[in-house]
């Protein structure tokens, strides 16, 4: 059945039309290219919250990538069974798309969480900087799914989807000088937002940063929402069952912070499911309020004219908002702050230091390493850093290497370069 929300705008792509003897949608097709993408496998082995690989019920970037996946899907259908309207069996949403974007939006994390993601955003200070979503947008446009390095040319709706920023590093950057430290896009990426707004430009009141950032497709908002149901409830699993929140702790920060943990509240809620060891059962009831918790309205914007994927908005019931913000800010300040996690992010970033020290000395300043010039990189990715036109590309592309690898992968590399006992011929492959 035609699906009447989308037209030829969102289904284009930016340089090959689709095969009309294929049997699945534009849609489907962006799904596919994405699951079956090493990039995409290698978010089996990327940190969540956790080291990967240190238990094997911790969640790592694919099993959150699929779970968000999962919630986006449902809230597809939730909203399309809305009796209220304005969708229909002929339009609506496309799940398919929804689950493309949520399976793609960590595809360009880099190992060891956010705090490899500062670290690179750090090193790149002086080319443009780092940044996740920025680099899932570099992957799906210009590397993967192509030996030509022109990226998987994915749908307007599908980049669009993924695009959670739209403000340019450049943009960001402050009078001082002082580069941005998250929430941008590359600044040679303007030519792929150009493309998935149309060639429209932003009006006034959209300034860069939070106002224009704001301004999401209804599936970008989707996957966003999907994307803090499963931060605030899933990884809160995880950390009960890595003992890092305990009755107690959660009863000692609520009194600091001035929540109630009272019968009732989520607070309330969340320890009574940890004292009956029935916080599975507790997040995934939690989930289906999230999901419940959406609805549509209707908007009135510079895009809502040329696509229905900007004539609405996704509205979240205030108080499931305000419980999944309770909930980030009781992980981030119990959690993620905790020094056993710390010193994981201080060792992830010393790992990143020494590896992009020495990369950058041999690949992006040329030298040779006492004396030789050592080849450190896969062949292929050596003649390309070798063949780039200047500084500022070679330091992509080193940057782009460092993404690309797993935790593990990492770690290994690092002990290869720097431990005298480490290392042997069966160990040379990532």
């Amino acid at each position: 059945m035609l699906n009447r929300f989308y037209g030829a705008f969102d289904t284009e792509r930016q340089f090959k039309a689709g095969d009309p003897a294929d049997y699945r949608t534009p849609f489907q097709i962006d799904r596919d290219r994405v699951l079956h993408t090493p990039t995409f496998r290698r978010l089996q082995n990327k940190t969540q919250v956790f080291w990967s690989g240190e238990y094997d019920f911790y969640r790592t970037r694919l099993t959150h990538s699929l779970e968000v996946a999962q919630i986006g899907k449902a809230i597809c259908h939730w909203l399309l069974a809305g009796k209220e309207g304005p969708l229909s069996a002929d339009f609506f949403i496309d799940p398919d798309l929804v689950e493309a974007i949520c399976l793609s939006h960590d595809l360009g994390h880099p190992p060891f969480g956010h705090a490899g993601e500062r670290s690179l955003n750090f090193f790149m200070r002086d080319h443009g900087g780092f940044e996740g979503n920025a680099q899932t947008l570099r992957l799906l446009t210009e590397r993967i799914f192509s030996a030509k390095r022109t990226g998987m040319d994915p749908t307007r709706a599908f980049l669009d989807g993924v695009l959670k920023y739209k403000s340019l590093w450049s943009e960001l950057k402050k009078d001082d000088g002082t580069p941005p430290e998250h929430h941008f896009i590359y600044d040679h990426q303007h030519v792929f937002l150009d493309w998935a707004m149309g060639g429209n430009d932003f009006p006034a009141e959209y300034t860069p940063g939070k106002a224009r950032d704001a301004f999401k497709s209804i599936e970008c908002q989707i996957m966003d929402w999907a994307d803090d149901t499963a931060y605030s409830l899933n990884d809160l699993s995880d950390s009960v069952r890595a003992g890092f929140l305990s009755i107690a702790k959660i009863e000692a920060w609520a009194e600091q912070n001035g929540h109630p943990t009272d019968p009732g509240t989520p607070l309330g809620e969340l320890t009574k499911a940890i004292r009956a060891r029935k916080v599975d059962p507790f997040v995934g009831s939690r989930i289906g309020k999230y999901i419940r918790s959406t609805h549509l309205v209707e908007d009135n914007n510079f895009m809502s004219g040329t696509t229905n994927r900007y004539k609405y908005r996704l509205e979240i019931d205030p108080e499931m908002r305000a419980e999944s913000k309770v909930f980030k800010k009781l992980a981030f300040e119990v959690v993620f702050l905790s020094p056993q996690l710390k010193q994981l992010e201080h060792k992830g970033s010393r790992v990143l230091r020494q590896l992009w020290d020495v990369l950058a000395e041999r690949y992006i300043a040329g030298q040779p390493i006492d004396g030789q010039f050592f080849q450190l990189l896969p062949a292929d990715t050596a003649e390309e850093i070798r063949s780039a036109a200047d500084e500022a590309t070679r330091a992509r592309l080193v940057c782009d290497f460092l993404a690309g690898m797993t935790d593990g992968y990492a770690v290994r590399t690092y002990k290869r370069l720097f431990m005298p006992d480490f290392g042997s011929i069966g160990d040379l492959v990532g």
